[in-house]
């Protein structure tokens, strides 16, 4: 078995199942990824998480669901399960993941009787099976009434062959056609990648059912909702966006659960792979001290950035100069990051963007030609005064530029922060850190 980009109209094969019985470790497992976040605490993962697999040429769509609690009245449960019917109606194929090592349970015969009603192929993956002798504990689920049952180890990768040939057995090879050589070459779609970050309970998640169209993301008045990154694809003007929606990241003081720590460093992380990031402000509250703190985080990865200050329909005064002032002050370090107004739930400023991620992309991808940097050098008067001999582009995204000087060390902050200036003058690079590094040019003559 291996990942696979996703790809549309896939067939889908959907992991249910009670909290904590190891449906995200069988995720991983057989996508090959760490995309669901495995720990010891119930409840962790809340949303639908895709992964596509490809498993002896059949391929399909895996979609991790939250942990299901039938009848549970709490906010947070219901939104689970609304998000796993919506899976499970588009399920080709369901694994129902039960834990080996203890009784069944009164949840497991409710979701057994819920899945049942669906009238759909479904596997019982008995986990927690990681040894010979514990496979005889697995007959005992025979009694919640299907036939097929499989005993696996999701975290030892045990049992896996068998549970997916059983649920991919009646999915098409995709098999190289006779001409499929001779067809012309598609054009490659534009692909960048969005992380959408923030404090707790900004709308990240609003944001990103209204970029897609769709009830994607839990949404939900809790802070703290989203632990998983949640991930979602929308294609425009031949540009693919792939969207995440990360956790909340909090002060480290104030992560004590294991599952917000990890999902601190999986939304970092997330923000390590992005092209471009979302940074979520909440209108109503202000700029507060920990919005600089997770923007740098973006900053110091070079991150293109766009700041989007969310909710602004509900802002009685709405001066928006005033507020980009305020920006403009917290975030010294984000000068070059465009600002933007919506409103994530009502739809307002949403579609205007797609462009403007674009636009940042591109900016941070741009590359200047030789003569354009020859042409820029020959503008350049810096004071105190600094010889630069040549500057080469290095890099993109950021854009990365090498200036051989007369000069050992690093420039003077008002140096570095004037030749900056005037790279964007020049060249644009909306949104994007430029980053210069410095290098002394040897005139001296080798000893003998």
């Amino acid at each position: 078995m291996k990942p696979m980009s996703k790809t549309d109209n896939l067939p889908s094969i959907v992991i249910v199942g009670r909290p904590n019985v190891g449906k995200s470790t069988l995720f991983n497992a057989l996508t090959g990824q760490r995309r669901s976040i495995v720990g010891d605490e119930p409840g962790i993962t809340r949303d639908r998480i895709y992964g596509a697999v490809e498993y002896r040429g059949r391929k399909f769509e895996l979609i991790d669901t939250g942990g299901i609690i039938p009848n549970d009245a709490e906010l947070i449960p219901s939104e689970i399960l609304r998000q796993a019917r919506v899976a499970l109606k588009q399920a080709r194929h369901i694994i129902f993941v039960i834990d080996g090592r203890t009784e069944i349970t009164g949840t497991d015969r409710e979701l057994a009787s819920i899945l049942r009603k669906l009238d759909k192929p479904i596997a019982v993956a008995v986990n927690k099976i990681d040894a010979p002798v514990r496979e005889s504990l697995a007959h005992e689920f025979y009694s919640l009434g299907f036939e097929h049952l499989f005993p696996v180890s999701a975290e030892h990768k045990l049992g896996l062959g068998d549970l997916l040939g059983h649920v991919t057995q009646d999915i098409e090879r995709t098999e190289p056609t006779e001409d499929s050589e001779d067809a012309p070459a598609q054009i490659p779609k534009k692909r960048i990648k969005v992380a959408i970050i923030g404090r707790p309970n900004v709308g990240k998640s609003t944001l990103l059912n209204a970029l897609t169209g769709q009830q994607r993301a839990i949404v939900s008045p809790i802070a703290g909702t989203t632990r998983d990154a949640v991930d979602e694809t929308v294609v425009e003007d031949n540009v693919e966006y792939h969207f995440v929606d990360t956790a909340g990241i909090r002060r480290k003081g104030k992560t004590t659960e294991m599952t917000e720590k990890l999902s601190v460093v999986m939304a970092r992380r997330n923000i390590r792979m992005a092209n471009v990031v979302l940074l979520i402000i909440d209108a109503t509250e202000g700029i507060v001290g920990h919005d600089a703190t997770v923007a740098g985080y973006a900053h110091e990865e070079g991150r293109a950035l766009i700041i989007c200050v969310n909710k602004w329909d509900a802002v009685e005064n709405k001066d928006q100069k005033q507020f980009i002032e305020n920006v403009r002050d917290e975030f010294k370090f984000l000068d070059y990051a465009p600002v933007t107004f919506l409103s994530a739930a009502k739809g307002h400023g949403v579609p205007q963007l797609l462009p403007l991620i674009r636009e940042c992309f591109d900016s941070a991808s741009r590359r200047a030609t030789t003569g354009e940097l020859n042409r820029f050098l020959e503008t350049l008067k810096i004071e105190p005064p600094i010889k630069i001999y040549y500057i080469t582009q290095a890099s993109v995204r950021p854009p990365t530029f090498v200036l051989f000087t007369d000069k050992h060390g690093a420039l003077h902050f008002s140096a570095e922060r004037f030749i900056i200036n005037r790279f964007r003058e020049k060249f644009g690079f909306k949104g994007t850190p430029v980053v210069l590094k410095v290098k002394t040019k040897s005139t001296g003559r080798r000893g003998r």
